[in-house]
């Protein structure tokens, strides 16, 4: 007969608890579609005009009618772009236009959480992270089986400042002078060949030296419709929560 002797009994309920622990330490199921809770998104499609967004005012607009599309509730929207100094109007750095953080996306995934943060190396933002409004991932550089879509104007630098007058170097094709103007295609009012704008990319990755960055990879080649796809883009761009 086989007797229950107290150090196996104590070893059998050490087995349950883990067991138990085990059970519970299950894998966390991916996060869902959440419109309620985003903060942060890229947008689906552009306005229509290649980098003509109906300047700032009418890029603020659209995060807007996106997000509401979308299902998320009422909030102060800001598209994040650089202003330059022209006709009037002040510079204003990307940076300052989108609150404090923190950002989430459409499944609630944290991108970051503050200001300084998004500034940073930041490895949340990437490929997965960087949803549109409606949860979905932009087909990036590795997507051979797909055309590549992963630009968006910014119009800044790295830090989140206003961008200095450059050209696309090293792109075959790419007119090379004169500079410029200004890199936001006169303050995304202007679809112009010959003007350009600054593009950051949504997957972090590519082929040029600055491909990892999310807000200032590459100038476009002119801010036509044709010449923002030509680098990789539609013309899309990141939207944030100010409140």
């Amino acid at each position: 007969m086989f007797t229950i002797t107290p150090r196996l009994l104590n070893s059998s309920l050490l087995l349950a608890a883990c067991c138990q622990v085990l059970i519970f330490s299950a894998p966390v199921q991916a996060q869902q579609y959440n419109p309620a809770k985003m903060t942060f998104f890229v947008t689906s499609a552009n306005p229509g005009k290649g980098g003509d967004l109906g300047g700032v005012e009418g890029a603020d607009a659209w995060c807007a009618s996106l997000a509401k599309a979308a299902g998320a509730p009422p909030r102060v929207w800001h598209a994040y772009l650089s202003v330059a100094p022209m006709n009037g109007q002040k510079q204003v750095n990307a940076r300052d236009r989108i609150g404090k953080g923190p950002w989430v996306n459409a499944k609630g995934v944290e991108i970051a959480s503050s200001v300084a943060e998004l500034h940073t190396a930041n490895p949340k933002m990437n490929k997965e992270t960087n949803l549109t409004e409606k949860g979905e991932i932009n087909p990036g550089y590795t997507d051979k089986d797909k055309k590549n879509i992963h630009d968006a104007i910014t119009g800044s630098e790295a830090d989140g400042t206003l961008a200095a007058p450059q050209v696309a170097a090293g792109r075959e094709g790419a007119p090379q002078l004169p500079l410029p103007p200004n890199m936001t295609c006169n303050n995304y009012t202007s679809a112009d060949p010959k003007l350009s704008t600054m593009n950051g990319h949504i997957d972090r990755d590519g082929f040029t030296a600055n491909a990892k960055s999310w807000n200032a990879a590459h100038p476009t080649r002119g801010c036509s419709t044709e010449g923002l796809a030509s680098t990789g883009g539609a013309g899309q761009f990141f939207c944030f929560a100010v409140e």
